[in-house]
């Protein structure tokens, strides 16, 4: 027979010894893991974020719906003292997504959890996340989140339902068989599980500032792009300009127009890929069909060739 390894759980605090200085960066650093937990894009903004005398672990931005996400993490069983924390940072950021981690949930507080997503509104969803970390044999630990609190999501869909226009709900249809197409040809590209009602639908480029999207634009055109905001202005031009000294190289390797779109006056900046006719929602289903196609297609190379120079970059603001 087969010799199998042994399977242990170890404590989180045998790897981090200190939550603010160890497990916080540590979280940072690995935000997909999260956003694989969660089913969202997220991108990180900042870290220790004041909130009068305290300090919101992390703060990310759902790339999806543009809320707030704030997330409280803590290396001990969960406490009312973190309850109270996570509640005031969600309330002074006015949260859209709110995540709270512990290696020990109590029952009472995720049931507090569970209740505030029966209370709150669609738009406000409360999560809470069981750290483990596992080993087999000597092997390096590995981290496992657990969902033990989540929003209901046929609840949620069924109190907005009411309020989604014909052409949402267009859009919500439209995105959602494109993320499944996107899913089946390139299964590691996002972490989304659902989308929205918007005109876009956005992923993450695996970097922080750095994101994609497919959007329906108000020039009746269809595009994928690469939309750079980093919260800093300096950065973001810095970013692109290094970007654009190879556009030559990237416009060859892709075969297809791209558009450099600095936004001097803006903070952030975007490269994109147009559809050369117009496509809008209200296109029959086999024109909105191809237009899929297209944008799984298109989006797949855009990320292979923009990827490595994103993660290569190196700007530094003026």
């Amino acid at each position: 027979m087969k010799e199998l390894g042994q399977l242990k759980r170890l404590s989180p605090k045998e790897v981090w010894k200190h939550e603010a200085t160890e497990f916080t960066p540590w979280l940072r650093d690995n935000m997909s893991l999260l956003a694989d937990t969660l089913g969202i894009e997220v991108d990180l903004v900042e870290r220790e974020v004041p909130v009068g005398d305290f300090a919101a672990d992390l703060v990310a931005k759902d790339l999806n719906s543009d809320r707030w996400v704030v997330i409280e993490n803590q290396l001990d069983p969960t406490d009312h003292k973190h309850l109270g924390q996570v509640l005031t940072y969600a309330a002074n950021r006015k949260a859209g997504v709110v995540v709270w981690i512990s290696p020990e949930f109590r029952d009472e507080h995720r049931q507090a959890l569970e209740w505030l997503n029966d209370v709150t509104g669609e738009d406000i969803d409360f999560f809470g996340l069981q750290l483990e970390l596992l080993q087999i044999d000597d092997s390096p630990a590995a981290p496992n989140f657990s969902v033990v609190a989540r929003p209901s999501t046929w609840q949620k869909e069924a109190r907005k339902r009411g309020q989604i226009t014909p052409k949402q709900q267009a859009y919500h249809d439209f995105f959602s068989a494109l993320l499944k197409e996107l899913k089946a040809g390139a299964p590691h590209v996002t972490s989304a599980q659902s989308v929205g009602y918007e005109n876009w639908f956005a992923f993450s480029a695996g970097r922080s500032g750095f994101s994609y999207s497919f959007s329906f634009t108000l020039k009746r055109r269809f595009r994928v792009e690469l939309y750079i905001d980093q919260g800093d202005q300096a950065l973001n031009k810095a970013a692109f300009d290094l970007l654009h000294k190879e556009k030559d190289t990237i416009s060859a390797e892709l075969g297809l127009p791209i558009e450099w779109e600095r936004l001097d006056a803006r903070r952030a900046c975007r490269v994109a890929i147009d559809t050369q006719d117009i496509r809008h929602i209200t296109d029959p289903p086999d024109t909105l069909a191809e237009l899929r196609k297209w944008a799984v297609d298109t989006g797949v190379r855009f990320r292979s060739v923009m990827g490595p120079r994103i993660q290569g970059l190196k700007p530094e603001s003026s």
